[in-house]
C-alpha cells in the first residue's frame, strides 16, 4: 500500500470521525490483540530437541516463519520421527499474481530452509529433497550446530520502507551473495548506481502492468489486514501497519485502499525503494519447474538470513517476474534466457510492524 497523501488524510479523518469513540477503543484493543499475537508467534530462537513430537512441531514453527508471497502461507505438514514432508495447500494459492505457482513453491523452498537450519541447531542432520509434490526434510541423529542464520530466523523480517541510501558494504555484498549460492541456484548481485536505475524502470514498469488488471488488484486487496484484529484473527495476510500505514477498521480500510492505491503513488513508492536500496539481488534456478522454484526460494531464504543477521533489511521487488510484457527485459539485463524466480532488495533501514502465522494445528496434518 502507498503511502498517505493529502487528500486520503482528510477522507481518513473523516471517516476516523464518524467511526468515533468507540472505534477508537476497539482499535486500542486491536493493537493489544496484535502484539499479543506478535509475541506468541516471533519467539526466540532456541534448539527444539529431539522428542517426538514437540520437537518436530517447533521446527514446524521456525519454519512457518519463512517468508511467503503476501503471507499467504502455503504450506501443510506431514510429520514423522525422521522426517517432516512440506506440502503446497492449494487453497491458498493467488492466481493472478502467480498463476503456475512458482511463488507458492518457493515458499516451500523458504519453510524447508528454515526447518534445515532450525533442525541443524537441534541436533539432527537435516537433508531437503524436493519433488512436484513439495519438499521432504529428512531427519537424523547429530551434533547440534549452532549458527547464526538460526538466531536470525525470528528477527528477519521483510521490510517494504524506505531505507538509508548508504552504499554496500562490499564485505557485506560478498557474504550475501555466498549465502544464496546454493547448487541449482545463479545470484546476480547489483549495486552500481546506473543497474539500480535500471531495474527500478523495470520494477515500475511491471508494477504499471500490474495495477492495469483488476483482478490483480482484488486480489491484492483481499489479502490486506487492515487492523491488528483482524490481522490475529486470520494469522495471514499483509498487514497494513508493516507498511506504514494507520491501523483502520476493515470497512474503512478498504475504501482508503481504493484512493490511495494508485498507480502513480505505487511507482513512486517504487522508485524510493530501490534509490534508498544499497543493492539488489536476482536469484535465477537453473530448473524451470516446482524443483528449481524451491530451489530458489531456499537461496532467498538463505539471503535473508544473512543480511538480517548482518544488521540489513530487504524486501521483494518481483513485478519485473511477474509482469510477462516485462520478464525479457530483466532477462537481458542478466544477459540469460532463462527464467528469474526472485529479485530482492537490500541495505540498512528501520524495523517495521511484524505479520503474524497461523497456529500449528492449521498446518499440520493429523
Amino acid at each position: 500500500m502507498s503511502g498517505i497523501t493529502r487528500r486520503t488524510v482528510t477522507v481518513l479523518a473523516g471517516g476516523a470521525a464518524v467511526a468515533g469513540l468507540g472505534g477508537f477503543l476497539a482499535h486500542r484493543n486491536a493493537s493489544n490483540t496484535h502484539a499479543a499475537a506478535v509475541s506468541r508467534t516471533w519467539i526466540d530462537a532456541e534448539p527444539a530437541g529431539r522428542a517426538f513430537p514437540a520437537a518436530h512441531r517447533r521446527l514446524v514453527h521456525y519454519a512457518t516463519l519463512a517468508a511467503n508471497g503476501h503471507n499467504t502461507q502455503p504450506w501443510l505438514f506431514e510429520i514423522s520421527p525422521d522426517a517432516i514432508a512440506i506440502r503446497p495447500d492449494l487453497s491458498r494459492r493467488t492466481p493472478v499474481v502467480d498463476p503456475d505457482d512458482h511463488h507458492l513453491f518457493a515458499s516451500l523452498g523458504s519453510a524447508a530452509e528454515n526447518m534445515v537450519i532450525a533442525a541443524e541447531a537441534s541436533g539432527f542432520a537435516a537433508k531437503a529433497e524436493a519433488g512436484a509434490d513439495g519438499v521432504t526434510v529428512r531427519l537424523s541423529q547429530a551434533a547440534p550446530r549452532p549458527s547464526a542464520h538460526f538466531q536470525a530466523i525470528p528477527q528477519r523480517q521483510c521490510v517494504r520502507l524506505d531505507y538509508d541510501g548508504s552504499a554496500a558494504d562490499p564485505e557485506d555484498v560478498s557474504a550475501l551473495e555466498a549465502s544464496a549460492a546454493i547448487p541449482g541456484v545463479d545470484v546476480s548481485v547489483f549495486t552500481a548506481r546506473s543497474d539500480l536505475d535500471r531495474i527500478s524502470e523495470l520494477v515500475v514498469a511491471g508494477n504499471t502492468a500490474q495495477m492495469g488488471d483488476p483482478a490483480f488488484i482484488q486480489e491484492l486487496k483481499d489479502w490486506v489486514r487492515f487492523n491488528g484484529r483482524q490481522a490475529a484473527a486470520t494469522g495471514d495476510g499483509l498487514y497494513a501497519a508493516a507498511a506504514g500505514n494507520p491501523p483502520m477498521p476493515t470497512w474503512l480500510g478498504r475504501r482508503f485502499f481504493d484512493m490511495a492505491f494508485t498507480v502513480d503513488a505505487e511507482n513512486e513508492k517504487y522508485r524510493g525503494h530501490v534509490a534508498t536500496s544499497a543493492g539488489v539481488v536476482v536469484l535465477v534456478a537453473e530448473r524451470d519447474d516446482p524443483v528449481g522454484w524451491i530451489a530458489a526460494g531456499r537461496a532467498s531464504q538463505r539471503f535473508a538470513l544473512e543480511a538480517t543477521a548482518r544488521g540489513l533489511k530487504y524486501a521483494f521487488l518481483n513485478q519485473p517476474i511477474e509482469a510477462l510484457e516485462v520478464r525479457p527485459e530483466l532477462q537481458s539485463l542478466l544477459a540469460t534466457d532463462r527464467r528469474a524466480n526472485l529479485l530482492m532488495r537490500f541495505g540498512k533501514g528501520p524495523s517495521t510492524k511484524r505479520s503474524l502465522r497461523r497456529p500449528l494445528d492449521a498446518v499440520i496434518l493429523t
